[in-house]
């Protein structure tokens, strides 16, 4: 039996910008949702991307998003036969920090005394246990109503990217006919703050991707999750299609924690792999939407192996500028703007970018273009790549096909 298509019929995102549509408007205008902000007294004053003036709950953004992706596709719930895959790199980490700072105050037991309690009134969740690494994988599947598969991936930056491919990877076998599929991060939190800002990984001022001027990253919270499923299905219910998923690629440097091999010829297989996968040439690609975190290491090599496969040239953007870098989620977040060029026809631009440092085709203004095949990547910590092809589904004109029973 063959390989199932597998195509986008609902988008759910949230991020500094506002919901899908707002964010795709002011991300096209140029506009950007980093600002100054000081979320925990004890740390300095920083430029990050919040939804709101004060870190938001996984589980509710979460909830969110979710619910705007089964609106976008017109399900309703229950959907007993839907899988899920919600991936996040830092999953529930502001509880325990809470629970963490609890434990250290006088008269508090220490973490023991306080994971004894049923209902601890430091959780947002009811107990502890809706504080896991899976929360917003198990809290989806709730939502919905799924007793079908349920993954939980966690693979830093990649995360996101991950997470859409093993949703693509059920359909295509034939284990579900539908999947929402994405990644939530909620990482402004003290130890996530502290933490990059002792590796000299955060920004000064802001995020200006492949500039000159580049100085590191802007912690963003946000996400996006993707309705998948067959072309068969998607034809018989009718429903508007935004693309399609051709191929992935992943690859591991397996070279140091936080630093990409200089080289990149790990990341270069993987972009080779999902062209292959995808039955692409390079010179099929009209767009990149890149990882362009902003760094100065990143951008320099991410920019060498775009030279070095592309050489023709291909349009190339990061809409981290706009957005800030929401960590596991941000590759989901890409491949919604992408599905958006798709739809379109228009290249989201580089928002920050002023001097561009390197010799790409950078969009720094929105731009019309004949979108057909793009590339979405993420690099993550640890050296973990991830790329995705996406392209206009040539479904989209065909007739509804006889009745499938997807219950």
């Amino acid at each position: 039996m063959g390989l199932h298509s597998v195509v986008i019929t609902g988008i759910g995102l949230i991020s500094a910008l506002g919901g899908l549509e707002q964010s795709w408007r002011r991300l096209l205008n140029g506009e950007s949702g980093i600002r100054p902000y000081q979320p925990f007294p004890e740390l300095p004053v920083r430029p990050l991307a919040l939804i709101d003036r004060v870190p938001s709950s996984l589980t509710t953004l979460t909830q969110f998003i979710v619910a705007d992706a089964l609106a976008d596709a017109d399900l309703q719930t229950p959907m007993p036969n839907c899988g899920v895959v919600i991936g996040s790199s830092r999953g529930c980490q502001a509880s325990w920090e809470e629970l963490a700072r609890a434990a250290a105050e006088p008269g508090s037991g220490g973490v023991g005394k306080l994971f004894s309690r049923p209902h601890s009134p430091w959780f947002k969740g009811e107990t502890w246990l809706e504080t896991l690494p899976h929360q917003a994988a198990i809290a989806t599947a709730r939502q919905i109503g799924s007793r079908a598969p349920v993954i939980a991936p966690m693979a830093a930056c990649a995360t996101g990217i991950w997470a859409i491919a093993r949703g693509f990877e059920l359909i295509q076998m034939g284990q579900c006919q539908r999947v929402v599929a994405g990644a939530v991060e909620a990482p402004i939190t003290r130890l996530t703050l502290a933490g990059f800002d002792k590796m000299g990984a955060l920004a000064k001022t802001g995020a200006y991707p492949f500039d000159q001027r580049r100085d590191g990253l802007v912690l963003a919270e946000g996400g996006a999750v993707l309705v998948l499923e067959s072309a068969e299905l998607a034809l018989n219910r009718g429903v508007p299609i935004y693309g399609q998923i051709l191929g992935v690629g992943f690859s591991c440097d397996a070279y140091h924690v936080t630093t990409p091999k200089s080289s990149s010829k790990s990341a270069i297989s993987a972009i080779q792999q999902c062209l292959d996968r995808s039955h692409l040439s390079p010179t099929e690609i009209d767009y990149i939407h890149a990882h362009g975190t902003g760094t100065r290491l990143n951008d320099e090599n991410e920019a060498q192996l775009i030279e070095y496969l592309f050489p023709h040239g291909v349009a190339v953007s990061s809409t981290k500028g706009a957005t800030g870098h929401t960590l596991g989620a941000s590759g989901a977040m890409g491949i919604a703007f992408c599905l958006m060029a798709l739809k379109d026809q228009i290249l989201p631009p580089c928002v920050g970018l002023g001097k561009p440092e390197f010799d790409l085709d950078l969009v720094t203004q929105a731009r019309r273009h004949n979108v057909r095949q793009v590339l979405c990547w993420s690099f993550g910590f640890g050296g973990q790549n991830a790329i995705v092809a996406l392209g206009q589904s040539r479904f989209m004109s065909l007739k509804p096909l006889p009745m499938i029973n997807d219950k």
